[in-house]
């Protein structure tokens, strides 16, 4: 196949270690984990080895490790299981976030709004979250901060480890749970970064879709600061109950380990690719009036480009005709999109959101993928211009 594939940030084709290592925890391991009997024991092994590899790839000394359906459960069972944790919270307790989520926690912030929580979300225009707004917004009453640790759709990197500091500092009930699901295995991260809770994603780093995972700090769990949203076996500690997926946690700590091996070649090759994107799109006179849309401080694998007054729909739909594949954003929210909160947030307008592209990469892609794809996109502004 000649296919080029620039939307890792929605997911990844997954690695040969797990995809080698889901198939084989299926075929021998198929029994139910929460089983006394042999077969019960020996998935119950292969879970708790996926376990140990996710603890070990997020530099987890302790705590809990919830695994999920997905990085948006983690989210919501972060979010929600905050707010709900005590019957004093539901009196008016402030929340805060910021102006440009992933869908999965804007919705459950929607819902808390709905049901008397106070939602406060801080400015990140241009990519860059407004440590001013934040120490403002910290109070006595603030129970927890919610934050992505990479945007999504414009790949900037947020000062998370500075906000975790401000609100341990400012809010001593809070805790700072941070969305690390475009983060994990793309930079360094750990708990000793100052979050409480941190939510990460199978399919994001070459692993099988349907599994996320919530890492959780001992200091929550001690003091039963968050409450179960799926009731049932008391599975997963108690925090997730459903008979865990047993053969795709242990892929997922397949892929943990593939790319902690792998970490430093990999992030290497992002940057080149990033710069090689960057730097040949500069010098292309065809594409002089596309935008990039440039945080500061980003992480190595997302480039958002604006078009000249081409929706991007229309533009993805004229990549993919040629087998090039970009996304206009988060999938996760592509169906029905209003607006991109995360794009408006950056300072872009509603125009200017409608004709955005996002390209992510991962360690497969190359140089010459690049250079036809810039190719294909000249041809896309030449003649789609011209249709317009």
């Amino acid at each position: 196949m000649n296919e080029i594939y620039f939307d890792n940030s929605a997911t990844t084709k997954m690695c040969p270690a797990a995809r080698e290592r889901f198939l084989a925890v299926n075929e021998e391991c198929w029994g139910n984990a929460s089983s006394l009997h042999a077969a019960g024991l020996r998935a119950a092994h292969a879970l708790e080895e996926g376990r140990r590899s996710v603890m070990g790839a997020l530099g987890a000394r302790d705590g809990q490790l919830v695994f999920t359906a997905g990085g948006s459960e983690a989210n919501n069972l972060a979010i929600l299981g905050r707010a709900y944790a005590k019957d004093r919270y539901r009196r008016g307790a402030r929340i805060i976030t910021t102006a440009g989520e992933h869908a999965s926690v804007a919705r459950p912030l929607e819902r808390l709004k709905d049901e008397g929580y106070e939602i406060i979300e801080i400015p990140t225009p241009g990519g860059v979250l407004d440590m001013a707004a934040l120490e403002h917004a910290l109070t006595k009453n603030t129970v927890l901060v919610t934050m992505l640790l990479v945007n999504n759709e414009t790949g900037a990197l947020y000062d998370l480890k500075a906000a975790a500091r401000l609100t341990h500092a400012l809010a001593p009930e809070a805790v700072f749970h941070a969305d690390a699901t475009q983060a994990f295995m793309k930079l360094p991260l750990s708990p000793r970064d100052g979050y409480d809770m941190i939510t990460i994603s199978s399919h994001k780093i070459e692993g099988p879709k349907g599994v996320g995972a919530l890492w959780v700090s001992p200091a929550i769990i001690k003091n039963k600061g968050l409450s179960p949203r799926m009731l049932g076996g008391g599975q997963e500690g108690g925090l997730r109950s459903g008979t865990e997926n047993v053969a795709g946690c242990a892929a997922f700590g397949a892929a943990c380990d593939y790319a902690k091996e792998h970490f430093a070649a990999h992030t290497a090759q992002l940057l080149c690719l990033q710069k090689t994107l960057l730097e040949r799109l500069a010098a292309n006179e065809a594409l002089r009036e596309v935008k990039v849309n440039l945080p500061p401080v980003r992480a190595p694998h997302i480039v958002s480009l604006t078009m000249p007054h081409i929706k991007s729909e229309t533009m993805l739909h004229f990549l993919s005709g040629l087998d090039m594949y970009v996304s206009s954003g988060s999938a996760c929210s592509s169906h029905g999109r209003h607006g991109s909160p995360p794009l408006l947030s950056f300072g872009l307008t509603e125009k200017e959101v409608d004709c955005t592209i996002r390209v992510s990469f991962s360690h497969h892609n190359t140089e010459e993928e690049i250079d036809r794809f810039l190719d294909a996109l000249a041809r896309g502004v030449k003649n789609l211009t011209r249709i317009r």
